[in-house]
Order: structure tokens, then sequence, then C-alpha cells
């Protein structure tokens, strides 16, 4: 098999994401293949995009992942590259300007510290002999030991472990050979410890990523888990998949790409507006809203805190006005200092979407939504997951609790 054939294979054709996972061509906005070039994936990176070499240095597999394409019981054709013939293959595709970094990842052939010897192979020859200082993310292989995770952090950019499942019960039930906490999570903790001490290195930190409803795992499931990661793990960020049966194997109905998207939403709330898992709006099932974006449904189930005058609200309280985001926020502050905001031009121009905001402020004292139009919007309070209005501190999910408990228990 030759370099073409064995990318067209190890590359693949279909639509990723960074991490790897099979999307449809038409929900792909991290990562879409270049035209007729196997392996070439754009990727976003910071408003850019940037075409990245993703590849398999083998599809052999020696797990049995039952959501993965390659798994050790799949009848799939096999190739593997050799380091040395993928360092080349990837250097002469970044001289012609077809490709400006590397994701390399790989089956587990030969116990997780054989595969990542290889991965790591590769990576130090394009560090040391091809002098090559450009974007590397590396796959770290699960139960790989501290010694060649240690050396992985030193070489590449980004690592990442997926986790797949959000606890150990619900990994069981899709990847029966892997452990949860030996195999995953300690692998994790490692680069965690490595960059406490070495914080200039890594510089794209630690990412993982989860199937969504492959495992029956409700969206509170995932998020508490997530949340876990990003307060104990410092992990950079979670990805997450919507699962689809691969090779004929159906281990659950194809999980919706909206419960993606509102994932990803209920995500950046934890991320970069304040909110705590605790407060985000679940049904009694620990499912999101589908029906509208859970910072929405958030302040619908919270009338009596709004509206927010928008010329003397905190940050905080800016950020739970739908419509307001970090960046229009932190606008609004430095515009306030100027003076008091009077239009709604103004606030366009602060980056507000203003048909969201209106209901939810007051514009120098004034209330300038369609009251008809906003009554309409606060009936919808209990379109989905009807339950009784309260604060964030009077609910606690149990689950929830218990499963975070667990979490840091554990670890």
């Amino acid at each position: 098999m030759d370099t073409q054939e064995k990318l067209q294979l190890l590359g693949g054709t279909e639509d990723l994401d960074e991490e790897g996972v099979p999307r449809s061509p038409a929900h792909s906005p991290q990562m879409r293949q270049a035209p007729g070039a196997a392996g070439v994936y754009w990727a976003s990176a910071r408003g850019r995009r940037v075409p990245l070499l993703r590849v398999l240095r083998t599809n052999v597999c020696e797990l049995d992942c039952r959501y993965c394409a390659i798994n050790r019981h799949r009848d799939a054709p096999r190739a593997s590259f050799r380091p040395e013939e993928l360092a080349r293959t990837f250097m002469q595709m970044h001289e012609r300007g077809m490709v400006a970094g590397l994701f390399l990842s790989s089956g587990v052939a030969g116990g997780p510290d054989r595969t990542a010897e290889k991965l790591i192979e590769t990576v130090e020859l394009l560090r040391e002999r091809y002098r090559y200082r450009g974007y590397i993310h590396l796959k770290i292989m699960p139960g790989q030991s501290p010694d060649y995770i240690r050396r992985a952090f030193e070489l590449a950019d980004r690592v990442s472990i997926n986790l797949e499942a959000p606890t150990p019960q619900h990994l069981e039930r899709i990847a029966p050979s892997k452990d949860f906490w030996h195999h995953l999570v300690a692998p994790m903790q490692e680069v965690k410890r490595l960059q406490a001490r070495h914080p200039e290195k890594l510089r794209a930190g630690q990412i993982t990523q989860m199937v969504v409803g492959a495992a029956g795992d409700s969206d509170r499931d995932i998020l508490t888990t997530t949340q876990w990661l990003y307060d104990e793990l410092g992990m950079r960020r979670v990805y997450y998949s919507a699962y689809h049966p691969v090779c004929g194997e159906v281990l659950a109905p194809p999980a919706p790409k909206l419960r993606e998207h509102r994932l990803y939403q209920a995500d950046w709330l934890l991320r970069f507006y304040g909110f705590r898992l605790e407060e985000l709006p679940f049904a009694a099932d620990g499912s999101l809203p589908q029906g509208m974006d859970p910072k929405l449904a958030w302040a619908l189930r919270h009338p009596e805190l709004f509206p927010v005058e928008v010329n003397r609200a905190p940050r905080e309280w800016l950020l739970r006005v739908p419509g307001i985001g970090p960046e229009s926020a932190r606008r609004i502050l430095q515009r306030r200092r100027q003076g008091a905001i009077r239009s709604l031009e103004e606030l366009r121009g602060l980056g507000v979407v203003v048909g969201r905001a209106l209901p939810f402020i007051l514009l120098d004292g004034r209330y300038l939504a369609d009251r008809a139009a906003a009554r309409a919007l606060w009936a919808r309070r209990h379109e989905e997951a009807p339950q009784q209005l309260s604060l964030p501190w009077e609910r606690d999910p149990l689950a929830a609790a218990a499963t975070l408990a667990g979490l840091r228990a554990a670890s």
C-alpha cells in the first residue's frame, strides 16, 4: 500500500471534529476536510481556518470500544505508517504549504506503551531531525504509563485522551476493556501534575471528548463530569459528539445534533458566563431544554431577577441577560465610564443581540420591549420541563451532587 492509499485510509474520507469523531459533512464547524486532500482538515483556531494533517499512525486496534469503527471486531482494511514514513510525509506536505500542523492519533496495537512509543518516535523525528516547531496535537493512549505521558507532554502543544462517557458505569456499557479511573482519568491527572510543574509547556493545554447518548447518559450526567473536569483537572476544553451507530452495531438511537449543540451552549455557560452546574435548567430526567438555549431557559425561569438595568448592572448580571456575552458585557462596562447608554443602536454597536436582550433589560430606566411579545415569551417558561420556579441555590439535584462527590473522592 503506498503513502497516498494509507492517507486515504488512515486520514479518513469522512468529516471529523478535532477529536477524530465522525460527523456528517453538514455539521462540523470545528474541522472540515479540505477538498481533494486525504487527511487534510480545516480546523477552527481563533477565528482562522488552519489546515491540519489529521491521521492515525495505525488503525489496527486491540480494544473493543463499541462506538468505534476500528475496534478489534470490525472487518475493515488495516494499515500502518512507520514513524519515519509518517514524519517524512508530513514534512513534505508542510513544505508544500498543504498543512500547518499535525493531529496524530492511533489505534492501540501492542499495548498502550508500545503504541505511545511509536507516536512519540514520529514526533521526535519531526522535532529533532526535521526541526519542525509548529503545532502538534498528540493523543495519549488509555493506560499509557507516566514516562510516556511525560515525553508526550514535552513534545506536543496539546494532548488529549478521550473520556468517552461521564461515569465508570456508562463507560463499561460502550468500552468494556477500558477502566475509567486507571486508563483514562489517571493519565489526565498526570498531565495536570506536569502542567503545574511546567506551566510554560503544553501551550494549547489538555482536552477530552465524550460520546453523547451511546450509553444512556443524560445531559446532567455529562455536564456534571464536565464541571469536575474543568474544576479538578484544569481541562482546557471538553468536546461532545452526538452518537450515531457504526458498522451496523446499534447501541442506542442516534443522538440528535441539536442535543450536542445544547451541550456546547451549556458548556459555555460553565466556562465563560459564571454559571454553576446546579443552575443549569435541567428537566426531571436530566435533559436540557431542546426548544430553546439553556441561558434563555434559565432566564425565563427567573422572572424575579429581571429586567436588569444595563447602565447599572455588574458584569455578572449582564452575563445573565440573553443576548449579552462576555465581549459585549466588557464593552458595556467600558462604555459606561463615558456616561449612560441611551439607545438601542448603541447597544447593537457594542455587540448586544438586541432582539434577544430587550425583554430582559431596562435602558436608562426605560422598558423598550414590545410588551405583548414579552408576555408571550415569558409564557414559554413552562413549555419544557415544567417545575416550580426556584432560586439557583434552592435547587440541588441529588444525582448530580452524588456524582460530583464520587468523582472528587475517587480522584
